[in-house]
């Protein structure tokens, strides 16, 4: 059973508090999912309640109360310990461990909330809790809520307002302290760990499928959860679809394989690379070509992702390059501003160039506020990942040139995951070899 460094959590505990300046938060924790009859999809915690408490099980509630006294301020609603259902799905931490273990002021279990909250939340003027995402949940707290508020006008009592947790937590989230980019560190090198096993085996392997159990056997060897997201495993013509997770088609010499995969770790780090191979071992002379214009874009843009920049002036350098490229050989015509502002390079490049990388993939924080691009820090994990997608799929537009045949089928991303410094960036995913002269053989 894996055991969390319970002062990392009650170090981002404080922190929080002190941001929620009297105010009372309630977080939950996810629920089981149903997968047909008496089966449930493999549990997975939300990634804010787990960054706050460590604690792994399905239906809990974490509150924070900043306007309680020390020693009332963490209160968790749990299952509580029942020998018939452990025997059926395994252990539960229950209310003692939920006090012992994960720290709480005080653990109650789940069954209580409706009837105990209302007093935990009284004398909070404002809520915060995230609307939308738990409907079980959501239910009590909004009746609470009203209640509260019909007392207010009553009696001067109450909350009055709802605000959402991630104004906080995004913040704290966006920036990893030191045990969280070591965490980062070892969920990159497994996942740039099994790329490298892709490249040594493929030319053993005969369907994309096959490429997909490597991968994530890999994972779970190696004492990974599993896969951070649904591995994408898309060779030839695949590779132009951006999410393509089908995996089930035979592996062509002539073609290039894009592997888009990255594990997570037992306490949710991920790791998230793509890299894209010649399945024969030799680029033709149109895929090396269009590699190239990749390889150039993204390795200029992990150069430009420096402490200071942000994330627009990333994709801006990636961008740039991408068109150029393509104007050279003829995919593109017109001036590079008028094709961006046009946005007509985007039946060949029709994503962003990256996303934050943290307990979630598309790990949160924000990228810009109205016209304020937010600046990199020291601190942030971000993808670098350009691609060229040349398909039928979608229609070129008026005034751009018509694509040649022979650059059809055609899809290449190259996917790093990069650590702001003071100084240069850290590449993280360095393991996973992507030059030219790495990959053929």
């Amino acid at each position: 059973m894996f055991e969390p460094d319970h002062k990392v959590f009650e170090e981002r505990r404080e922190i929080f508090l002190n941001k929620l300046d009297g105010k009372a938060a309630i977080i939950p924790g996810a629920n089981l999912v149903k997968h047909h009859a008496d089966c449930e999809y493999p549990f997975r915690q939300d990634s804010n309640f787990w960054y706050l408490t460590g604690f792994d099980e399905p239906d809990a509630i974490a509150l924070f109360l900043s306007h309680k006294p020390k020693g009332e301020r963490f209160i968790m609603f749990v299952s509580p310990k029942d020998v018939i259902s452990e025997v059926w799905h395994g252990f539960r931490w229950g209310l003692e461990g939920a006090e012992k273990e994960f720290k709480a002021d005080k653990a109650h279990s789940i069954t209580e909330l409706r009837d105990l909250l209302p007093g935990y939340i009284n004398g909070s003027d404002e809520l915060v809790f995230s609307i939308g995402k738990y409907p079980l949940f959501e239910k009590i707290v909004l009746e609470i809520f009203s209640q509260q508020l019909e007392n207010r006008s009553r009696s001067g009592i109450g909350a009055n307002s709802i605000k959402s947790p991630e104004i906080y937590l995004n913040e704290m989230r966006l920036i990893k302290s030191e045990f969280e980019i070591n965490r980062m560190r070892e969920a990159i090198q497994i996942s740039a760990e099994a790329h490298e096993l892709v490249r040594a085996s493929i030319s053993s392997k005969k369907n994309e499928r096959q490429i997909q159990g490597l991968l994530e056997g890999f994972f779970l060897e190696k004492g990974a959860r599993g896969p951070a997201y649904n591995s994408i495993v898309a060779s030839g013509d695949n590779a132009c679809i951006l999410h393509y997770t089908s995996n089930n088609s035979p592996l062509k010499k002539e073609d290039l394989l894009l592997v888009d995969a990255g594990c997570s770790l037992i306490d949710y780090y991920n790791g998230d690379i793509t890299r894209t191979i010649p399945i024969g071992g030799k680029f033709s002379s149109e895929q090396k070509v269009i590699y190239e214009i990749v390889l150039s874009a993204q390795k200029n843009a992990i150069k430009s992702a420096v402490k200071g920049s942000n994330s627009s002036a990333v994709h801006n350098v990636a961008l740039t390059i991408l068109i150029e490229g393509l104007k050279e050989i003829g995919l593109l015509s017109g001036s590079t501003e008028e094709i961006i502002e046009n946005q007509s390079y985007k039946h060949l490049y029709m994503h962003r160039t990256g996303h934050w990388l943290g307990l979630d993939v598309h790990d949160v924080g924000a990228y810009r506020m109205g016209d304020y691009e937010v600046p990199l820090q020291n601190g942030m994990i971000l993808t670098v990942e350009p691609g060229i997608y040349i398909s039928d799929r979608i229609p070129v537009p008026e005034g751009q040139p018509p694509i040649d045949e022979k650059w059809k089928g055609i899809g290449i991303r190259i996917e790093d995951d990069v650590l702001v410094t003071d100084t240069n960036p850290d590449v993280l995913s360095i393991a996973a070899l992507k030059e030219i002269s790495d990959l053929e053989f």
